[in-house]
């Protein structure tokens, strides 16, 4: 495989593929036993606080996903910009990235608002080449 080929916008599609595993490893890490493995969804109904909010943005971050990943190739098949579409898409990764944390701290006003800017960033992406 030639990575030469690969956009940093590519790269971050990447990165946003795997930061709700990252929020996963944040909530299970020294609370989640041999044990919990076999029933694990038990394991999750159990959870309060900060663990609960960080397996909440894993499951967030699978949500928009796909909304992403499909902005990127789109805009790649439609040969936008590659500048713009590598800021939006490093503008989106930090979001999440920062989202995360937000999350997992309970401040809930402000992660409203990331997300929001991190969706608006995802959106701009399809109109980038307008």
């Amino acid at each position: 495989m030639d990575y030469s080929k690969l956009t940093l916008a590519y790269w971050c599609v990447l990165a946003a593929g795997l930061l709700p595993y990252l929020s996963a490893y944040i909530g299970k890490a020294g609370g989640f036993g041999l044990r919990d493995n076999q029933e694990p969804r038990q394991w999750l109904g159990r959870q309060q606080g900060w663990r609960a909010r960080a397996m909440a943005a894993q499951a967030n971050g699978f949500e928009g996903l796909p909304l992403f990943i499909g902005a990127v190739l789109l805009a790649h098949q439609l040969g936008y910009d590659q500048a713009r579409l590598d800021l939006f898409a490093l503008a989106y990764v930090i979001l999440r990235t920062a989202y995360i944390g937000i999350y997992i701290a309970g401040m809930g006003s402000l992660r409203s608002a990331v997300w929001a800017l991190a969706f608006v960033v995802n959106i701009g992406i399809f109109f980038i080449g307008v």
